[in-house]
């Protein structure tokens, strides 16, 4: 057992980090766009007013080479510096260290200049990278020394050596991607060669008092990565070039392998971090899926690792550490690992936000705070729109009182939280009962609004965030004992049979087939050994990578997914979270048939018309996932009858598909706007 804890300072020598806790890398979009470092300085600046003993910025290229997009940044040159001196001097405010992650693409550069240690093309990218020349390494050392140079003069603490993930540095040193035959390709102490020089050089050009990180790949995850052995000899030979710091990084980007995902375990793979920490005397910080204070803290406090690295759990909430530190982790607004509104944001070209926090880099939009004028607002439903316009316009001086016609708030993250894999939604249900509260919200649940109460209470405004109703297909048999919703399916848990058939492959249809294909009462920590054998992890490390043949069990029922359209099934899941979700219904056999047109339900079954030929799916049960409706019907009541202002949002507004994201910022928007 260590005597330390998350907030006992790191001490370094040179320099002391306030506490344990490192807001990692995050490329947020803001690093490109217009005005972006003012809005970045606004960014990091909270953070370290919450408390956060290091940060590390999102990836900045070295060259234009090594960019992740053609216009992405990349500091090179003297007349940088200043736009960099606006985000270190807003942090420095206060007691943060902050750190510039220098990151080289390598082949997982989106653009036609990509360079990598051999010709290789990336599953993740259009573009084939060119084998890099002997002399552009040498000026690619030099890239690399030159731009920390630059960021020390910017005023950053450090900087952090970006050698995971599989980006370039990463491709030097797995034989997956490098091939070469010269003195930087072949044995470990040549494939190692590049990243020892870049060290070197960078030490030599900033001296001995400043931070220098480097992300070392400690799992591959894919086939020819590196072995345990590798990776302890590099981690010494970092030591001894003098690397302060070693920071974990897991898994490839083109990986099949989830690891920060909201259905990875908690602190899935802290135990490499600390099988690394035995062999080395660096400290070492352990990252992935670390989401609350109990969890980082018992990882300092068990001697896990000597620091914890936190990267969304920043975008969520800011105050993280302010909170823990005063003993009010209850009020900590928890990341939920959805990648909605961050990392799919990003890889669709947006800037980068939370779906649980729509303020993240968006700061110096919500500025103005507190109404001068305070106003009498109901807000008639409890589901995530409501109670975050709720919650926000109490935030902002506003009496608020919330309306609920069921005995719980909720509404569609009463669902998620059911959903295996989903059940952290079940923190952010805490997180706004708890606040509303706080706020002193008053919550009237069992009751069901209308014009005549919201008139006799004189309110001075209404929002209506009544959420959704199911759509009922026009299929002959649809009250068929056998058909049940969605709703009745998870929330009230009707017995279902072993045939099931499920109509709609939407997100709720892929929700549903996750539900019936996992035990009731699924705890992901208790099953973090049959998460890593299901995936293929090699926690022995007999094999490159670490990575061994899956362990798929068989299914637990026998189930059709079915839609009328002919596309891909899921096509409206995350972006960077639906291959995880459509993997594991194909692992458990799942039918996914499209174009399918339905007849009828009956005691023979479902009767389809699918390929062109008339079939009988001889089912138990089937599950009607068939979209949604907007429940806008009070809406339309209040404007007709009140003399007040009225807003809809959520999926009392849009109710195409049902997005959370869009529900919760919508209500903070909207709340921001009275």
């Amino acid at each position: 057992m260590s005597s330390s804890n998350l907030f006992t300072p790191l001490d370094l020598g040179f320099t002391k980090i306030q506490n344990r806790v490192l807001m990692g890398s995050m490329h947020t979009g803001l690093e490109e766009a217009s005005g972006g470092f003012k809005r970045l300085a606004k960014f990091y600046e909270l953070r370290a007013k919450g408390g956060v003993g290091l940060i590390v910025t999102g990836g900045i290229a070295p060259n234009f080479f090594g960019r992740l997009s053609p216009l992405g940044l990349q500091l090179s040159f003297p007349w940088q510096v200043k736009k960099h001196k606006i985000v270190t001097n807003a942090v420095h405010k206060y007691d943060t260290k902050i750190c510039l992650q220098i990151l080289h693409a390598g082949r997982y550069g989106y653009h036609p200049f990509v360079v990598s240690a051999s010709q290789t093309k990336a599953p993740i990218s259009p573009f084939k990278a060119r084998a890099i020349t002997k002399l552009e390494i040498k000026k690619t050392i030099f890239d690399f020394s030159n731009t920390a140079r630059l960021a020390q003069k910017a005023g950053y603490d450090g900087v952090e050596i970006m050698g995971s993930e599989g980006y370039f540095i990463n491709q030097f040193l797995a034989p997956r991607t490098n091939k070469r035959k010269d003195k930087y390709g072949g044995s470990l102490e040549n494939r190692m060669r590049l990243p020892i020089e870049i060290v070197r050089s960078i030490r030599k050009k900033v001296g001995e008092d400043f931070i220098l990180i480097f992300r070392l790949s400690m799992l591959d995850l894919v086939e020819d990565g590196m072995t345990f052995d590798e990776v302890i000899a590099f981690a010494n030979r970092l030591e001894a070039e003098g690397v302060n710091i070693i920071n974990t990084g897991i898994g490839w980007h083109e990986a099949r392998i989830p690891t920060i995902a909201t259905m990875v375990p908690r602190s899935a793979f802290t135990w490499i971090s600390q099988r690394l920490k035995k062999e080395v005397r660096l400290p070492v910080i352990t990252s992935n899926r670390i989401n609350t204070f109990e969890k980082a803290n018992e990882i300092i406090v068990s001697g896990v690792a000597d620091m914890v690295s936190m990267a969304r759990p920043f975008l969520s909430d800011p105050n993280f550490v302010a909170k823990a530190i005063e003993n009010k982790t209850d009020e900590i607004n928890t990341c939920i690992a959805c990648n909605q509104a961050c990392l799919d944001n990003i890889f669709k070209g947006r800037i980068a936000s939370c779906l649980v926090n729509p303020k993240a880099c968006h700061e110096t939009e919500f500025e103005n705070d507190k109404v001068l004028s305070p106003k009498k607002l109901a807000v008639v439903g409890g589901g995530p729109a409501g109670m975050s316009a709720a919650l926000e316009a109490a935030r902002r001086g506003h009496r608020v009182t919330l309306f609920e016609k069921s005995d719980v708030l909720g509404g569609q993250f009463q669902l998620a939280q059911r959903v295996p894999g989903k059940e952290e939604f079940k923190e952010t249900l805490r997180y706004f009962q708890n606040q509303l509260e706080n706020f002193n919200v008053e919550i009237r649940l069992n009751t069901e609004a209308n014009s005549m109460i919201l008139a006799q209470e004189e309110f001075e405004e209404a929002i209506v965030s009544t959420g959704v109703l199911p759509r009922i297909p026009n299929i002959e048999g649809i009250n068929h004992e056998r058909c049940v919703s969605y709703t009745e399916t998870i929330l009230e848990k009707k017995s279902i049979g072993q045939k099931v058939a499920i109509i709609g492959a939407g997100g709720i249809g892929f929700d549903v087939g996750e539900f019936l294909l996992h035990e009731a009462n699924h705890d992901p920590e208790k099953e973090l050994l049959a998460f890593l054998n299901y995936w293929g992890i090699d926690t022995d490390y007999e094999n490159r990578g670490a990575i061994k043949p899956r362990e798929i069990p068989e299914p637990k029922r026998k189930i059709y997914l079915l839609q009328r359209k002919d596309t891909k099934h899921g096509r409206g899941l995350g972006k960077t979270t639906g291959w995880i979700h459509r993997q594991s219904l194909k692992d458990a056999k799942v039918e996914m048939l499209g174009g399918v047109e339905y007849k009828k339900i009956d005691d023979q079954g479902l009767h389809i018309i699918y390929n062109g030929e008339s079939k009988i799916l001889d089912v138990d049960n089937v599950i009607i996932c068939a979209g949604q409706t907007s429940n806008d019907t009070l809406y339309k009541e209040l404007k007709n009858k009140l003399e007040i202002p009225v807003h809809l949002i959520g999926g009392a507004k849009l109710a195409q598909e049902i997005d959370a994201k869009r529900a919760i910022e919508e209500g903070v928007r909207l709340a921001h706007s009275i």
